[in-house]
C-alpha cells in the first residue's frame, strides 16, 4: 500500500524539454533524414517532416534536451521544498541535478513523477548518456527485479491494472480538488515560450507548479492533507 511508503523519502520530480533546434533549417542535413525516418509511420503522409518536428520533437529524447528539472521533497513541517536545476546548458544542468544522489538523505530516494515510467525517468536517464555521464542510481534499472526499482508513477497508481487509461496531472488534480498548474502556460506552449519569447523564467515557474501539484496529488491517493510549498 502506498500508504506504508515514507513520504519523506520520495522525491517528486517534474522535467520540461524542447527541441534542440528552434527551426527545421537549423538541423543538419543528416539529423533531418534521421527524423523523417524515425517518423514516417506516426506521420502517416499527413504532415511533413518539418512541422512534425516543431509539433513532437521535445518529446523525443533523440531530438530536444531538457531545459529544467524542478525537485521537491517533503520537510518535517508538512511543506514542500522545491529545487529547480535550469538553463541552456543541458550537461551543465545534469550534473548539477545529479550532484544530489551523492547526499546522504538520497541513497536510498523513491522518484514520483506523472507518466515518469514512460516519459520522465527514461527522458533522464537517456540524455545523461548523450551527455557522456552515466545516468543517477535512481534511474537505472538494469539487473534491477521490479520491486527493486524505486519508481513511483501517479498514472500508473491511478490506472490500477487498467491499460487503456491516460489521465493528464491536470485532469487528475481536478478530481481531487486540487488547484490547477496550468493557470499560466501548459506543456504544448512551452517550447515557443522557450525558443521565442526566450522567457525561461517562466517555465521554471511551470514546472514546480507541476512538482507541487504532484505531490499533492499523491497525498490525495493516500488520503492524506495537501501540503504546501516552502
Amino acid at each position: 500500500m502506498i500508504q506504508n511508503i515514507p513520504i519523506e523519502k520520495v522525491l517528486f520530480l517534474d522535467i520540461e524539454t524542447v527541441p534542440n533546434a528552434s527551426a527545421w533549417n537549423e538541423l543538419p542535413e543528416s539529423e533531418q533524414k534521421l527524423w523523417d525516418k524515425k517518423t514516417f509511420f506516426q506521420r502517416k503522409n499527413e504532415i511533413t517532416a518539418e512541422d512534425f518536428y516543431m509539433e513532437k520533437a521535445g518529446v523525443m529524447a533523440e531530438f530536444g534536451r531538457i531545459i529544467c528539472i524542478s525537485v521537491g521533497m517533503m520537510e518535517k513541517n508538512k511543506k514542500l521544498l522545491i529545487k529547480s536545476f535550469y538553463g541552456d546548458d543541458e550537461k551543465r544542468l545534469l550534473e548539477e541535478f545529479g550532484e544530489i544522489f551523492n547526499r546522504q538523505k538520497l541513497r536510498d530516494v523513491i522518484l514520483c513523477a506523472h507518466n515518469g515510467k514512460e516519459f520522465d525517468f527514461p527522458w533522464i536517464a537517456r540524455r545523461f548518456l548523450i551527455n557522456g555521464m552515466p545516468p543517477p542510481l535512481p534511474f537505472q534499472m538494469f539487473g534491477k527485479k521490479p520491486w527493486e526499482i524505486p519508481h513511483l508513477d501517479t498514472m500508473e497508481l491511478w490506472k490500477f491494472g487498467d491499460y487503456k487509461t491516460f489521465i493528464s496531472l491536470e485532469l487528475l488534480a481536478h478530481v481531487f480538488g486540487i488547484p490547477t498548474p496550468k493557470d499560466d502556460i501548459d506543456g504544448s506552449m512551452v517550447s515557443s515560450i522557450y525558443h521565442i519569447e526566450k522567457d525561461l523564467s517562466r517555465i521554471v515557474k511551470y514546472c514546480e507548479k507541476d512538482v507541487l501539484t504532484l505531490a499533492n496529488v499523491f497525498r490525495r491517493m493516500r488520503q492524506e492533507d495537501l501540503l504546501k510549498r516552502f
